[in-house]
């Protein structure tokens, strides 16, 4: 079965009488090469979890050059349709769970008894971010994480400072890991085409964080505060988010050779770790 091909999708559709949500974001991907970009990417060595398997497009691919696939469903009416186009691996496992509320680690733990694990997926684009966003913060046992985002997003999250398109997300994402664009992938290679164009993304996890902080909630904390306001000067982002006199947060930015005039966007980690360190001294 060739899930690759418009007619065979058409088929499946008229087969189960399912009808695309645009909710849940639901546009598979039918250009093979794209597919063993992603494989390639993700540099499997034994298991991989998918998020958002579809059609079981990816899966299909992923269950060729892996011991195991835990894919991960959120649309209860897939599942019966995933039944129907994996039949021939018995090395996938699907879970009908949202994988923002889904427990993780236990997933980890138990299908791949705590291994590293690659992540793969075709990401619906509303809730990109946020699906990042857990992948990282609960430091999961995970090598890499390659997506097809929006191209966008994309380049949101490998922009380097002083971009239009570096802001908190780029921060989190290079905190944690060493992010590339794999590929650029046009909507008419999606079955429903999206509006917008995509792109392959890969986030190399790091064994650890690129820099050293002392206070990672502090770190992340300057973060988001320095791009509360992409307008307004370092200084008052801070004054804004933090409970120490403005003219205090001037002589300790001055301190450590930042001008309290800079705006986030034109910040470095190294500037970022520097100026959350700083800071800690006067808010223990």
């Amino acid at each position: 079965m060739d899930l690759t091909s418009p007619r065979t999708i058409r088929n499946i559709q008229e087969q189960f009488g399912f009808t695309f949500k645009k909710g849940l974001g639901q546009n598979f991907l039918t250009a093979r090469n794209i597919l063993e970009e992603i494989v390639d990417a993700a540099e499997i060595e034994s298991g991989v979890i998918e998020v958002g398997p579809g059609f079981g497009v990816l899966t299909s691919e992923l269950a060729q050059n892996s011991d195991k696939v835990v894919t991960i469903e959120i649309d209860e009416r897939l599942i019966d349709v995933l039944d129907y186009t994996l039949a021939e691996y018995d090395n996938v496992k699907i879970i009908n769970e949202d994988i923002l509320k889904l427990d993780l680690k236990k997933v980890i733990d138990d299908e791949f008894n705590g291994e590293k694990v690659s992540i793969a997926a075709n990401l619906p684009y509303y809730i990109t971010t946020p699906i990042i966003t857990k992948l990282l913060e609960e430091k999961l046992p995970i090598k890499n994480i390659v997506v097809m985002v929006q191209k966008e997003v994309a380049e949101r999250m490998s922009a380097k400072p002083s971009t239009k398109d570096y802001g908190a997300i780029t921060v989190l994402c290079q905190y944690y890991t060493e992010p590339s664009i794999v590929a650029n992938v046009p909507a008419s290679l999606f079955v429903p085409p999206p509006k917008v164009d995509s792109a392959v993304l890969k986030l190399k996890v790091l064994d650890k964080p690129s820099v050293e902080v002392k206070d990672e909630g502090v770190f992340f904390r300057v973060v988001k505060a320095a791009f509360s306001q992409r307008r307004k000067t370092l200084l008052n982002c801070l004054s804004a988010n933090f409970p120490i006199p403005k003219d205090e947060i001037s002589t300790l930015l001055e301190s450590i050779g930042i001008a309290p005039s800079r705006r986030g966007e034109t910040l470095s980690l190294e500037e970022f770790a520097n100026i959350a360190d700083t800071l800690l001294q006067k808010i223990k």
